[in-house]
């Protein structure tokens, strides 16, 4: 029943991560007005309050552990108001800037809150460290199916006959899933952690979580980049606007069932051994995807499976070296995992700020007539750049102390 839960939380707050980087870009043009310029600016001003507050709440959440459940059920609130006024709520013209960054602050807090406090209850959800890694199969099994869901449901909705690219019902349907699995989950909190020591910034360069984070948010940038242009690849580079659905059902899947695999690697032949040939997977994915002509749905498909496969060992293994990191030196998790969470959307952010302008003034234009220098800026930003930044990750790999490591 426990592990139940543990796929239930995962899967709710996955629904405001990635899938909300696969569906703002469309959403906000074509939907609300805006340009990919002004997306590219929202997204970089909310990671400078991320900055501040993400830490802020793993501090709240170690400073009154005993307030768990309180914290959890704040934060499934947030997100069910957030998508509701995101996604469902039409203002006035002029306000619709204002209102679009107001949701997406709620939004992101409450994810932030959920994030940090779920990763943070890791080690005494799962009774001692060694056990952490079974725990993560679970957790990341219902991101994945919570990931497929959201990616999926506005193009489900459309087709059941829902109006306006199917968001206003998209919206009410995910705040409905946050209080249900709100109410399914309240038991997550009642394990009691272990006495930890309070963070500081020693402790953590000493554990080797600085080495870590910093790997996250590099290992972290390519599938985020990927992520933000996939419907413009899709849909505009290869000509297939009706297969986008069945390639990001594939892309999860292939993760899904490649995690309870990753996870008997790592045990077996160790961490390093196992990220390796997975990032080697993810490069050979990318580069792949530069050479399709339009229409190559076969092609992409295989894509999907490889990089999909990569993925897989990215969100399993990398959290669990951070959570065994931290138990090693009996250090508190929420504050550390708050940084954790901002690294990753900083990965996210990084890449819709890094990479929209830069379609925008090669003349990119999503669903529009595009020039071949357009359509070549897309293929550059969505295969070749992600594979640049992934060498970046497997150096840092290969640099990681054998204790960070230690399983």
């Amino acid at each position: 029943m426990q592990t139940t839960r543990v796929s239930l939380f995962a899967l709710m707050l996955a629904a405001a991560g990635l899938p909300l980087y696969i569906h703002l870009p469309r959403f906000a043009t074509a939907e609300l007005g805006l340009s990919l310029a002004t997306l590219a600016a929202v997204l970089a001003g909310i990671r400078v309050l991320d900055f501040i507050q993400d830490p802020l709440l793993g501090w709240l959440t170690d400073r009154w552990p005993q307030k768990r459940a309180t914290f959890a059920a704040l934060a499934a609130l947030g997100m069910a108001i957030g998508f509701v006024l995101l996604y469902a709520y039409r203002p006035a013209a002029g306000g619709v800037l204002p209102w679009f960054v107001i949701s997406l602050i709620l939004l992101f807090t409450a994810y932030s809150l959920g994030t940090v406090l779920f990763y943070g209850q890791s080690t005494a959800l799962a009774g001692s460290p060694q056990a952490l890694i079974r725990l993560a199969g679970f957790r990341e099994a219902g991101t994945l199916a919570g990931i497929i869901v959201a990616a999926l449901a506005p193009s489900i909705l459309v087709a059941m006959g829902a109006a306006q690219g199917g968001y206003p019902a998209f919206g009410w349907l995910l705040a409905v899933l946050c209080a249900a699995i709100w109410w399914t989950t309240r038991g997550l909190w009642t394990a009691a952690s272990r006495p930890e020591q309070p963070l500081s910034i020693i402790a953590l360069r000493e554990s080797g979580g600085f080495r870590l984070l910093a790997l996250a948010l590099v290992n972290s940038l390519p599938v985020a980049m990927t992520s933000t242009l996939f419907l413009f690849f899709v849909e505009d580079k290869l000509a297939l606007p009706d297969m986008a659905g069945p390639f990001l059902v594939l892309f999860f899947l292939a993760a899904g069932v490649s995690v309870p695999m990753w996870t008997q690697a790592a045990e077996r032949f160790g961490a390093r051994n196992v990220l390796f040939p997975a990032m080697v997977l993810a490069i050979v994915s990318f580069v792949s995807a530069a050479f399709l002509p339009a229409g190559a749905s076969l092609g992409f498909a295989a894509i999907c499976i490889g990089s999909g496969a990569a993925l897989g060992a990215d969100m399993v293994i990398l959290p669990v070296l951070f959570s065994r990191a931290l138990a090693r030196a009996g250090l508190q998790a929420g504050q550390a995992f708050g940084l954790w969470s901002f690294a990753a959307k900083l990965a996210l952010a990084a890449a819709a700020v890094l990479l929209l302008p830069l379609l925008q003034v090669s003349g990119f234009t999503p669903g529009g007539q595009n020039s071949s220098a357009a359509l070549q800026t897309l293929t550059w930003t969505y295969a070749i750049i992600p594979c640049c930044i992934k060498f970046i990750a497997i150096a840092m790999v290969l640099r990681l102390p054998r204790k960070v490591l230690s399983q």
